[in-house]
């Protein structure tokens, strides 16, 4: 060190646990629809469409391109799963939307929802609206597998 100048000491912290990671470790509550060794999707309180899931990897990883090869098999086969399940309660809807995004929760998450338009698919939710936890439930239900 050179004279007079002072000692840099550098602490790397952990990356604190997103609200999804909480989530899976049940410390916050969630409407479960399915859960793996790897992974757990749940119904989003602020859905963009009615029956929007959320299928997280249980790695708390900011990027999806950042996943080791098993966790983004496993979250991709989870998808499919859920996509699956989603067609099956909503046979009337043309498509299941597939979303992949990062910018509210820095943890990777798969958002899908029953659509039958680009509208609905691009539609925004309304983070400030009251969840109904009693549909969500019983949706929830509905939709587990």
């Amino acid at each position: 060190m050179l004279a007079g100048m002072a000692e840099l000491t550098v602490t790397i912290s952990p990356m604190e646990d997103s609200i999804f990671t909480k989530i899976i470790k049940g410390e916050i509550p969630s409407h479960k629809v399915y859960e793996d060794d790897r992974t757990y999707a749940f119904l989003d309180i602020h859905p963009v469409q009615e029956g929007m899931v959320l299928v997280v990897p249980k790695a708390q990883i900011v990027q999806f391109m950042d996943l080791g090869d098993e966790d983004y098999a496993a979250l991709w086969q989870a998808v499919k799963k859920v996509a699956q399940r989603l067609r099956e309660v909503y046979p009337n809807k043309r498509r299941i939307g597939v979303q992949v995004e990062g910018l509210d929760v820095d943890h990777v998450h798969v958002k899908l929802f029953p659509i039958d338009t680009g509208e609905e698919f691009r539609a925004v939710a309304d983070p400030h609206a009251e969840p109904d936890h009693t549909a969500l439930a019983q949706l929830a239900n509905k939709l587990a597998f």
